[in-house]
C-alpha cells in the first residue's frame, strides 16, 4: 500500500510539472492554460500531502483506517482531478470536466480523514 502511494505521489508530481510546462509553452488558449495551471497546483500540493501520509504511515507500527482512507483518497483524487483537467485543457472535450468533481471529492475525503486521524491521536 505504501509503495502504491509513493508511486501515485511521484506520478502526481510528474504530471504537475508537465501540466505547468504545458500551460507555459503549449498554445492551449487562456482557458486551457488556466486549467493546466490549476491541475499543476492541485496535483503538486496533493502529491506532497500523499508523501506526508506515507511518512506518517511508515512511522507507526499499525496503519490506522484514517491514514489508509487519506492515502487512497489523495492518490485517487489527485489522479482524477488533475488528469481530467489536463485532458480537458489539451483535448477541449467538455465531458472530461464531469470527472473533475469526483477527484475533488476524493481530495476532500483525504483531508477529512487526516483531520480525523489528527484529532483521534493520543
Amino acid at each position: 500500500m505504501i509503495r502504491a502511494w509513493l508511486v501515485a505521489a511521484a506520478l502526481g508530481g510528474f504530471l504537475s510539472v508537465a501540466a505547468g510546462a504545458a500551460a507555459a509553452h503549449l498554445p492551449a488558449g487562456e482557458r486551457g492554460a488556466e486549467l493546466l495551471r490549476t491541475a499543476a497546483l492541485y496535483g503538486m500540493v496533493h502529491a506532497t500531502a500523499l508523501i506526508a501520509v506515507t511518512a506518517l504511515a511508515q512511522s507507526r507500527d499499525r496503519l490506522g483506517l484514517a491514514l489508509t482512507v487519506a492515502g487512497w483518497s489523495f492518490a485517487a483524487g489527485t489522479l482524477l482531478f488533475s488528469l481530467s483537467l489536463f485532458a480537458l485543457a489539451l483535448s477541449g472535450r467538455e465531458w472530461l470536466g464531469m470527472i473533475t468533481p469526483f477527484g475533488g471529492a476524493g481530495l476532500l475525503v483525504g483531508w477529512a480523514a487526516l483531520v480525523f486521524h489528527g484529532s483521534s491521536r493520543r
